[in-house]
Formats: structure tokens, sequence, C-alpha cells
């Protein structure tokens, strides 16, 4: 009977064991889950390059918060990403007081899936701003010190062309149907139209003092040139690269327009005015401001997100991220990190 009584006690003994290491498994597993539910982005992600730090901040649009940091070295400024959204390309140059490094001056691919550095790609010197041809198999890169545009095989990375665009070329547009590419020169105040086809230049067209960057309208039949002493947006016919119409942007204090992008329905134009430390909406009918929405200091980059809600505003002096919801054009959350914010791209799904 005693024998008998210390079995049932043991075996009791292991079924209780038993039962609390399937609690603890099941306990774990679910914390386990719930824990890769959280660190699955909610929405696309947003990658925003830091020119003083040499840093890329990768942002969860769902959440707006920062997800991940990859360092990229050097003065990273121009951001893409390439059509297929694997790749993300930055172009990095020798930081601003530094003795010139030709090392340093490179378009750096960065694997999206690994956040590690992919692919370094040698596109001449002093690379500011860059466009992805939308089949993926060509980089456009401005030489700002050398006034020269580069254009560059993705798949060997041999330099294809380098072509004699403005003095200080910065901005770097294809349209939508990769049939153009605009650069945008600072200096001689004209932009240069890439023919991608025969990739030579085909057109040069006069604008407002100091152009800055470039966005074509979704059907591709707009171009908006921004300029920052002109303080103004040259309207392109990109069927004859003809400025038709100049949108002169609201004066306020140190308003110097920037980055510039317009919405997936084509009917807003938005700008960011630089040390003005606002963005602009503009109605694409009528040219009229919409809106004038404060940001933080010096927005430079702008992108919107796929489905057109939301506006992301790069401010590089005040070290954030301005998150604009475009039904209200109002700010709704302000996104701490990196130094020197200046680019932004944001991926299609």
């Amino acid at each position: 009977m005693k024998a008998e009584g210390k079995s049932k006690k043991a075996e009791s003994k292991r079924d209780a064991s038993a039962r609390a290491l399937s609690y603890f498994a099941f306990c774990l597993f679910t914390f386990t889950l719930l824990a890769a539910c959280a660190a699955r982005p909610r929405g696309p992600l947003a990658y925003v390059s830091n020119e003083r730090d040499g840093t890329i901040t990768v942002i969860d649009t769902g959440r707006d918060e920062v997800v991940s940091t990859i360092r990229v070295g050097a003065r990273p400024r121009g951001i893409r990403i390439g059509p297929d959204g694997r790749r993300v390309y930055v172009a990095v140059s020798t930081p601003s007081g530094k003795d010139y490094d030709h090392g340093e001056n490179r378009i750096v691919a960065v694997d999206t899936g690994t956040g590690e550095v992919a692919a370094r790609y040698d596109v001449g010197t002093d690379p500011e701003q860059l466009a992805v041809h939308p089949d993926g198999t060509r980089l456009y890169a401005s030489n700002e010190d050398a006034g020269m545009a580069s254009v560059t095989d993705i798949r060997t990375g041999k330099q294809l062309a380098s072509l004699v665009v403005g003095v200080e070329p910065e901005g770097v547009t294809v349209s939508p149907d990769g049939r153009w590419v605009y650069v945008t020169a600072e200096t001689s105040n004209t932009v240069s139209v890439i023919d991608t086809q025969a990739d030579k230049v085909v057109s040069t067209f006069l604008v407002d003092s100091r152009p800055r960057d470039a966005a074509f309208s979704p059907d591709g039949a707009r171009a908006y040139v921004t300029t920052e002493i002109g303080r103004t947006v040259a309207v392109v016919d990109t069927s004859a690269h003809k400025v038709v119409h100049t949108i002169k942007v609201p004066r306020g204090e140190n308003v110097k327009p920037m980055g510039v992008v317009v919405s997936n329905d084509g009917r807003r134009v938005y700008v960011a005015t630089g040390r003005g430390n606002t963005v602009v909406a503009f109605d694409a009918a009528s040219y009229e401001p919409l809106a004038t929405i404060p940001v933080g200091q010096r927005v430079w980059g702008l992108a919107l997100t796929p489905d057109g809600r939301k506006l992301y505003a790069a401010n590089g002096l005040s070290n954030e991220l301005s998150v604009i919801d475009t039904a209200s054009n109002q700010v709704i959350k302000t996104i701490k990190a990196g130094d020197g914010r200046w680019g932004i791209a944001i991926s299609r799904e």
C-alpha cells in the first residue's frame, strides 16, 4: 500500500512538472510570436539620409517609429529606391571641411532585406543626387564639382557615359516612363535633359536662379523645378522641354525652395522652403497655394507614402522628420534621429 501511494505521488509530480513545462513553452511561444509581430513593419519603410553622421535612418511609416540605422560612411545625401524595392541607393561624398578623398565618393547600394551594403559604384567625383532608371539597369548621378552627369550600369558597375551638363549640377530626376532625366545646375541656372535611349544631353533650358530639385507629374507631361534664389517653381512642358509657367512661392523669412514632390493623382505639388521652415502645397491646375505647413528647421527632402496619405519632410538643422497628414495639411508627428537629415526615399510596399 505504501509503495502504491509513493508511486501515485511521483506520478502526480511528473504530471505537474509536465503541465508547468507545457505552460512555460506556451508562454515562450506567445511572447516570441508577439515580439515578431511587434517587430514586423506595419507600413512601407522610409529611408532617410543623414549627411553629417554618415548614416541612413530606417522608419516604419505604419508606426512612424525608427526601426534601424544603417552606416554607410562619408556624406550621404541623394537617396532613391530601386524599382524592385530590393535595394536603396545613396550618393555619398567627402564630408564638408575634409580633404577630398576619391574613395569616399560613390553610390552605395544597401540591401533592403538585410540592411547590409551590397555594392559600391564609382560614378565620378562629388556625387550629390541620383536617379535609378525604372527598368533597374542604370544609375544617373550628378558630379557637382565637375559639371558632369554620369551614367552607370548597375549590373556590371561600368560607367557608360560622362555627360557635360550645367555648372554645379545637383538635382537628378527620371521621368515615370524612363525616357528623360532632368539634371538641375545651381550656378548656370539651367536644366539639362538626358535622353535615356541614347544617354546623351538633347536639350538645355533656363529657369530662375539656383535650381535645386525637379519632380515629374505621374503622367510625365509636366515637370516642376524649384529655384532657391529665384523663389519660384518652374512648370515645364516635357514634350518640348519648355517652361510654360512660373509659380511664385509665397515670400517669408528665409524662404528658399528646395525639395519638391507631386501627389499621386497629380493634383498637388509640395515644395520644401529650406530655411523658411515650411512646406507649401500648391494646386497643380491653378498654381495657387493651398496651405503653408510649419515644419522643422531647414527642410530639404520630401517623400510621399504610396497611398499619398502622408508626406515626410527631412529637417536638416533640427535633425527631425516631420510627418504631414495630406488630408488636413497638418504635422501629426515629429521623429527624432540622425544628424543632418537630407533626403528621403519610401518603399512601395
